[in-house]
């Protein structure tokens, strides 16, 4: 889920977090990274053209869901470095999956996280645009709380998650 868990308070034994974590009593083990990529197919590309700068969106619809980005504007860079770009969504959905099919659909560029789009990026139908102003990627992390000595079972899931995570967060855009 989006939502910010407390895991003391809900009982819940790990978390994974995407994006910087709040200094806190937890334990984090870092897996690995995630970037923020805008995606479009190449049939929607050929038609529209590619956009090469930030202010190329305003020539673009968009595919929008609120789970990573607002659905007026996307956000570029970080910092003091941070532009805000609004955005014209032809498109507003609930979900990555849907605005990724829409996306594929020729619907317009969608802003979704690398790992949602990995596979569809991959075999072609969509490809990555306007890579250079990516804001830094978020880190991935697993996350439980620090109390003495850890659960055996907690343990295991650990050893075994951990790697298999970073593998394929490495292998991931």
């Amino acid at each position: 889920s989006d939502r910010i868990t407390q895991l003391v308070e809900e009982h819940i034994d790990l978390a994974v977090r995407i994006g910087e974590l709040p200094d806190s009593a937890m334990v984090a083990t870092r897996v690995g990274a995630i970037r923020r990529i805008v995606c479009a197919s190449p049939a929607y590309l050929a038609e529209h053209g590619v956009p090469a700068s930030l202010r190329d969106l305003a020539a673009h619809s968009c595919v929008t869901f609120e789970g990573l980005a607002s659905p007026a504007t996307w956000n570029f860079g970080a910092g003091k470095a941070e532009t805000v770009v609004p955005v014209r969504s032809r498109l507003q959905v609930n979900t990555a999956e849907a605005a990724i099919d829409a996306a594929i659909a020729g619907l317009g560029l969608t802003k979704v996280l690398s790992y949602q789009a990995d596979a569809a990026v991959r075999a072609g139908a969509l490809r990555v645009v306007l890579g250079p102003f990516e804001p830094p990627p978020w880190p991935v992390s697993l996350v439980h709380a620090g109390q003495g000595l850890l659960p055996v079972k907690l343990r295991a899931f650990l050893d075994f998650a951990a790697p298999r995570l970073r593998e394929r967060l490495a292998r991931s855009l």
